[in-house]
């Protein structure tokens, strides 16, 4: 059974190496990761998934203003290779979306595989006045909104806005993801 529920602090070690086993070491080169460089996940948004006591997948979300307007940064999202093709991303997509849409979050952005993003909602529509710090292929550029007209108008580059990962707290994290 798959149980999909909270990040905590253990799960880093676990996390990082299945981002390394899915997504390979340059994963940090990625326009994206300058938004979530230093900066913890939005509160209640950061999940995993578990099998057997074994992480299996994760997915979590930022923090990030759109062109004045707030949002959210999904990513990035990986599964355990054995289970791709099984159906778990998809979970773990649905119960992001849900849970950032009970949290009242307007849009959701991302930088990903169109057709695979496209099944829940996500558009290059919206983003069409944004950019990113750093190179994008545009058609990889998506957004969901969650609540209509939040993402109307906005342009501009994206910017983090998370909160900071406490001084004390960044050699901890770099500890236990080596």
């Amino acid at each position: 059974m798959i149980t999909i529920r909270d990040e905590i602090e253990t799960d880093i070690p676990a996390r990082e190496a299945l981002l390394d086993r899915c997504l390979g070491e340059r994963r940090t080169a990625k326009s994206s990761e300058r938004l979530r460089e230093g900066r913890l996940p939005a509160e209640g948004l950061a999940l995993t998934a578990e099998r057997d006591g074994a992480l299996v997948a994760t997915v979590r979300l930022w923090h990030v203003e759109a062109g004045g307007r707030p949002a959210l940064l999904l990513g990035p999202l990986a599964v355990a290779p054995e289970l791709q093709g099984e159906g778990l991303g998809k979970a773990m997509m649905h119960e992001a979306i849900r849970r950032a849409a009970g949290r009242g979050h307007g849009a959701i952005l991302l930088v990903g595989d169109a057709p695979y993003y496209r099944r829940f909602g996500f558009t290059a529509e919206p983003m069409a006045g944004l950019s990113m710090p750093g190179p994008v292929e545009r058609e990889r550029f998506l957004g969901l909104e969650l609540r209509q007209g939040a993402l109307e108008g906005a342009g501009g580059m994206l910017r983090a806005t998370g909160a900071l990962v406490p001084a004390e707290g960044a050699e901890g994290l770099r500890r236990r993801a080596a």
